[in-house]
This record gives structure tokens, C-alpha cells and sequence, in this order.
């Protein structure tokens, strides 16, 4: 069956961890019929958590899409984890959709990863609603949700279903916006006649909603002034513009256990949320600038693909956004970013694990296509060879890295082969071999989300997956000038080996890397001999004479040297600038450098102090902090990676699971004393430890 434009709704549920986006997940395909029950997370029956590892844990790990009928529309839902360990997951889900309905526990209000989404959804000016869940508990409090999302990101809130009482009073809720109320009757929601102890809630709510849908629209603010308020219709009129324009974010209350809240949800998600047709898409230009593209069913197809899995029966599958035009189901398309047709078998929609088979995508749908052979997450579809390519997805900088082996040495390739794949699928997962540690790493969002991928590997492929702490790739430096000569001088026969070389060496400021100069003068070294001197420097600074680690930040300067008529070579004066090299930073003060990384920490604020205390006792710098309401506290460091290997651990154990963190590279320190001490030991038994084993 195909849908137009106009009826599908694409949206994803986002919030912090165990606020009940699963359920509502499944509450929402249980009304609309697609299931004949809600299943609970315990269970492990749920339609969005079905992978063993979901299962197991009872949390989601995944975005899983699922698609519903309500009324004349189609509405598509990305259910998406809460830990922020997954959080690739969630901004893929983002990236996909028109709208976000954050998921808020009624018992806590605004919480950490509340805070972080709603960001990433500010970055992207998406449209977002808020579902406040848990009502039937005795600690929900609606008005604090409101009042709290209120003050927390400066927004204007509109309850548009407001709670017929809480916890064990608690009997369902008010649609404000159609005037109607809805009790559980069994597993379904019944229309009542709204309760008179609610009656004054409900006008006052009336009220909000219609002076807020008044807002946008000169005739309806004069409208809602003169007759005191403003019709259904006008209502919905309003809104839609309001929601649009993102200029309020309307909100809910409800309880997914039971189901209550999902009808009127549903409603205003087909009723007041535009449709796609308009929204905005960012590719890039011949010129390398940004070029929006709007949501278009007129135009020719292109479409992108917003994230890649592979299925144990399906193979692999390719979920893609149509832009503009329509996807077919048999059919040819262009792969922009790969420069390859690629043929579009049959079209799927997911139900959880569930494949529907569809005949077309519109513009603004979304779907799945199975076993193509080429396209690979951030992948441009499109009609024609020539069009433009969509900006890839930007998802957040890894925080936490495993060095990685198998146990047996005929593993290796295998395990490799397996953890480039879980990159492709994953785009916060970064897996390559570092030269400077002769390690393998694979880096994610935290420990879980690192041995999530590596347990599905060992079971996958029967690795025996060996993990450590990763050595950190220090950099080696000096503090004052230095020069030195050497005569590489050999006779075996034949023609010799012959070359001098002196050097200068001085230290530049930190971030240069390197420079290099030829001052000689009268002859004394041919031009043809300076392009292996420097390569022999090159190669004497890939391995310092501290610890073996790349040198930085070193201008070099040729003075002088010889040449012999028949002995010299390039190879000759590579060997003899390598050497003189090493010679000069030995008495140049040599000194080790250490990554030093920018930490944001968000934390409720019952842990500030201990999290000051902790990172002052890991060499960090605190540059700021920053309330952002409700409890929650940002700190703001610089800290030496060696510090942060396990912090994702630490960080937990600390806050009881609640605080989280983003890290990214800022710049190289110096470190001397017991630690540069100890970094060189380390370094120098590594080093022996490899001599051996080859």
C-alpha cells in the first residue's frame, strides 16, 4: 500500500533511561491494532526490544522503527534507548524524523539525558512534544514537569491532556484540546464526561492552549481577544502553525503501563503535526557549502541512508529517509556517495524485527531495503548521477576505548572484519589499529556499549575477544636548541658509504609539529642530497629517544656537512641526518608531552562536590560550571587522557549510574618527574616485551 505525503508522520521517542519510552511504544501499536497485546519490558516481549542482548538486559540498545494506521495517516516510530552510552542511536532517529516526543518520568521531572536531547534537538530546531509518564505512581507530579520543562530550556509549555488526579487516584486524562475526557476500561481508553472536580482545570488549560495557538496568527490573537477564547477549529489551526514554527511544545500526561493518554497522543501527532512536505534537509554544494533541500514529492527521488543493520535472516538491511520524489520497489537508483547504481529489490517497512513489505516510500517516509550490495550509512540515493550529496550524520566523539586481540593469532582478521562492520552499523563506534602502540582500540560512548558490541562478536563468531587498557600515544619534544653532526662512513667493497651531516634543532611553540631548512652554504652538501636528510629526519622523529614516541615540535635547520665524489648517496645522508638527529635532541632537553582532553561532566548536584574532588585528584583544571536548573550541574575540564581510561567506569560508580560525560582532544602537555618516570618504564618494557615476541 502506498501513503502520500500529507498522511505520514514520522517520530521518535526519546528521554532518560527507564521513563517508559518502550512501553509507550508498544501502547501505541496495541491501540492502533498492529498488536493484539502491549508486552512489558520484563517480559522481554516488547515488539522495539527483541535482540538477545535487549532482551537480556531489559533496556533498549537500538532505535527501533515500527509504523501504525491512526486514523486516515501513517505514522512511523523510532523507539530509541536512554542510556547515553547509545546515543548515536538516538541522533540517528533525529536525524529521521519531524518530531520528538520526550518522555518524561512524572516522578523525577527533568533528569540528565533530558537535558543533553533536548540540546541536540535545539542544534537541529526540531520539533518536540512532552509525554509525562507514570501518573498512576504517588510520587508523579504533572505541574512540576511542566513548570520544570518551563524553566530548564525557557520554553513556552501548552497541556493539551492534563491528569484526572495521580497515583492511586489518578483516573485518566483530559483532552483539552477536544474538550473530552478518557478512563481506562480494561486495556483500552473510554470517553466519559469530563469529571466535575476537573471542570476548572480544564477551562484554565482551555485557556493556555487557545492563547498560545492565538499567538502566531494576527486574526486568531484578535479573534481569541474579542470573543474571549477561541473555537476547536481555530484552535487546531493555531497550533499547527505554533508547532511548525516550533515556537511552543505542547504536553501530555499519561501512564504506558496501562495505555492511558496514547489515544489523544496519537490524535494530535496526525492532526496537528505537519506534514513533511516543507521540511528542511542539508546537502552539500559543488562549492562544498551547504545547500537545504526542502521535502519535496514533486522533484526527482533522493533519498538518504540514516542508519545500516544486519539481520541473522535478512541479511543486510538499509533503512532510508525519501527527500524528494519516491522510492519504488524494483527499481535502479544511483548511489551519490559511492558512485554506483544500486538496485533496489523489494521495500520494507519494520515492524521491531518484523518486515512488512511496502511498494513505494514518499517523500518524508521512511523504510528499509534489504541486501544492497554498496550503500553504507550516510549514503546519498538518488535519481540522477549528478545530484547533490546529504551532509552526513554528526554524532558525538567516542569517550571510552578497549585495546583489543583474540586469544588465537588466526582470529585477528576475522575479529577485525567483524568490528569495521559494527562501525559501518554504528556510528559513534570507532575500531583501528595505532601504529604508536602497536594496539588494536576500539572506542565507543562507555564501557557498556563497548562490551555490548564485543560480546554479540564472541557469540557471533566464536572469538575468544582478549581486552586491556589502551596506552595512551604520548609525544616526545625538547626545551632548548641543540646541534649535532655525524659521519655515516662504510666500506664493504666496492663503492662505500659516505655522508656528514651537522644539525641545528630549536623548540617551536606547541601545535607547529615541525620545520625544516637548509642553511648550508659553498656547496659543502649538493641541493640533490637535502630531500634525504630530511627523510632521515622524518624518520628519526617517528620514534624519540625517551620512550619511542613521534617527536613534535622541532625546527631543523641543515648547517653544514660533506659529500665524497663516488661514496656519497641519498641513502648515505638519510642514515647521517637520522643519526645526527638523535644525537641533537639528547642534549636538547627532551621531554614527554601527554594528551590533555576537554571534559564535560553532567551531574546531579548532591555529586558536585565529590566530582570537583575527584577530578582535581586526576592533574584536571576546572574551567567552568554551570547550573542548568532542576538539580543538574555541567563542569566544565581539561584533563590528562591517561586520567579518564576508565572514567566511564568511575564516573558511574560515583553517581549511582546517574552522571554522564562528553570528551573530546584538546591539546599536548608537558609531564616530568615520577609520572614521566613511570610513562618511560612502561614504555621501555613495552617495547622489550614486542622485541621478544617477534
Amino acid at each position: 500500500m502506498g501513503f502520500s505525503t500529507d498522511v505520514v508522520r514520522t517520530v521518535a521517542i526519546a528521554g532518560h533511561g527507564q521513563s517508559g519510552k518502550t512501553s509507550l511504544a508498544e501502547q501505541l501499536l496495541f491501540a492502533a491494532g498492529v498488536i493484539q497485546k502491549a508486552e512489558t519490558v520484563g517480559a522481554g516481549k516488547t515488539v522495539s526490544d527483541n535482540t538477545p542482548e535487549e532482551i537480556e538486559r531489559k533496556i533498549s540498545i537500538y532505535a527501533s522503527l515500527v509504523h501504525l494506521p491512526w486514523k486516515n495517516g501513517l505514522v512511523n516510530v523510532w523507539d530509541t534507548p536512554g542510556s547515553s552510552d547509545f546515543v548515536g542511536e538516538v541522533i540517528t532517529a533525529f536525524r529521521a524524523s519531524e518530531l520528538c516526543v520526550m518522555v518524561l518520568d512524572a516522578r523525577a521531572g527533568v533528569q540528565i539525558e533530558t537535558v543533553k536531547l533536548w540540546r541536540n534537538l535545539d542544534r537541529r530546531n526540531k520539533a518536540r512534544l512532552v509525554f509525562s509518564n507514570h501518573m498512576d505512581d504517588e510520587r508523579a507530579s504533572y505541574s512540576r514537569c511542566v513548570q520544570e520543562v518551563h524553566a530548564n530550556f525557557e520554553v513556552e509549555v501548552c497541556p493539551v491532556t492534563i491528569p484526572m488526579g495521580c497515583g492511586s487516584n489518578y483516573r485518566g486524562v483530559i483532552d483539552v484540546l477536544r474538550g473530552k475526557a478518557y478512563e481506562m476500561s480494561g486495556d483500552v481508553e473510554k470517553e466519559v464526561p469530563i469529571p466535575q472536580e476537573f471542570e476548572e482545570d480544564y477551562k484554565r488549560s482551555r485557556e493556555i492552549l487557545a492563547g498560545a495557538a492565538a499567538e502566531g496568527d494576527e486574526e486568531l490573537l484578535v479573534k481569541f481577544i474579542d470573543e474571549a477564547g477561541l473555537s476547536d477549529e481555530d484552535i487546531v489551526r493555531g497550533l499547527k502553525l505554533a508547532v511548525r514554527d516550533n515556537r511552543i511544545v505542547p504536553s501530555f500526561a499519561g501512564c504506558a503501563r496501562t495505555g492511558s493518554g496514547i489515544r489523544s497522543l496519537l490524535d494530535f501527532i496526525v492532526d496537528i503535526i505537519p506534514p513533511p512536505t516543507g521540511a528542511l534537509e542539508t546537502a552539500v554544494a559543488p562549492d562544498g557549502s551547504d545547500l537545504t533541500i526542502k521535502v519535496n514529492p514533486a522533484q526527482p527521488l533522493a533519498a538518504l541512508v540514516v542508519k545500516t543493520s544486519n539481520d541473522q535472516f535478512s541479511g543486510k538491511l538499509s533503512y532510508i529517509k525519501v527527500i524528494t520524489g519516491s522510492l519504488a520497489s524494483d527499481c535502479e537508483v544511483f548511489n551519490i556517495t559511492e558512485n554506483k547504481k544500486e538496485k533496489i529489490g523489494k521495500i520494507f517497512r519494520m515492524v521491531g524485527k518484523k518486515l512488512v513489505e511496502a511498494k513505494e516510500l514518499c517523500a518524508g517516509d521512511i523504510g528499509v531495503a534489504a541486501k544492497l550490495p554498496f550503500a553504507k550509512t550516510n549514503d546519498t540515493l538518488a535519481a540522477t548521477a549528478d545530484a547533490p550529496p546529504f551532509v552526513r550524520l554528526r554524532t558525538p566523539n567516542p569517550v571510552y576505548s578497549m585495546a583489543v586481540s583474540a586469544k588465537e593469532k588466526k582470529d585477528e582478521d576475522k575479529l577485525g572484519e567483524y568490528l569495521v562492520r559494527a562501525c559501518e552499523e554504528d556510528k559513534t563506534l570507532a575500531f583501528a589499529y595505532n601504529p604508536e602502540t602497536r594496539q588494536s582500540v576500539v572506542s565507543g560512548m562507555g564501557d557498556l556499549h563497548i562490551n555490548i558490541i564485543l560480546n554479540r562478536i564472541r557469540a557471533q563468531a566464536k572469538i575468544d575477544v582478549q581486552t586491556s587498557v589502551p596506552r595512551i600515544a604520548y609525544r616526545e619534544t625538547i626545551q632548548r636548541k641543540s646541534q649535532a653532526e655525524y659521519t655515516h662512513k662504510k666500506q664493504s667493497g666496492g663503492h662505500g658509504q659516505y655522508a656528514r651531516v651537522v644539525l641545528a634543532i630549536d623548540a617551536l611553540e606547541r601545535g607547529e609539529n615541525y620545520s625544516f631548512a637548509n642553511a648550508v652554504f659553498g656547496g659543502a652538501i649538493s641541493k640533490g642530497y637535502i630531500p634525504g636528510i630530511e627523510k632521515g629526519v622524518k624518520e628519526a622523529m617517528e620514534s624519540g629517544v625517551l620512550a619511542g614516541y613521534p617527536v613534535v615540535d622541532v625546527g631543523v635547520t641543515v648547517l653544514d656537512g660533506k659529500e665524497h665524489p663516488v661514496d656519497s648517496s641519498e641513502m648515505a645522508f638519510k642514515i647521517a641526518a637520522r643519526n645526527a638527529f638523535k644525537d641533537a635532541m639528547r642534549n636538547a632537553g627532551a621531554i614527554l608531552l601527554e594528551p590533555i582532553m576537554n571534559l564535560t561532566v553532567f551531574v546531579e548536584s548532591n555529586y558536585l562536590g565529590d566530582i570537583m574532588s575527584d577530578l582535581s585528584g586526576r592533574r584536571g583544571h576546572i574551567l567552568g560550571q554551570t547550573s542548568l536548573g532542576n538539580g543538574i550541574e555541567e563542569i566544565r575540564a581539561q584533563v590528562p587522557q591517561h586520567e579518564l581510561l576508565k572514567y566511564a567506569i568511575d564516573l558511574r560508580a560515583m553517581t549511582s549510574g546517574t552522571g554522564s560525560f562528553e570528551m573530546g582532544f584538546d591539546h599536548y602537555s608537558p609531564i616530568s618527574g615520577k609520572i614521566a618516570d613511570e610513562v618511560i618504564a612502561t614504555a621501555k618494557e613495552f617495547i622489550k616485551q614486542q622485541a621478544e615476541d617477534e
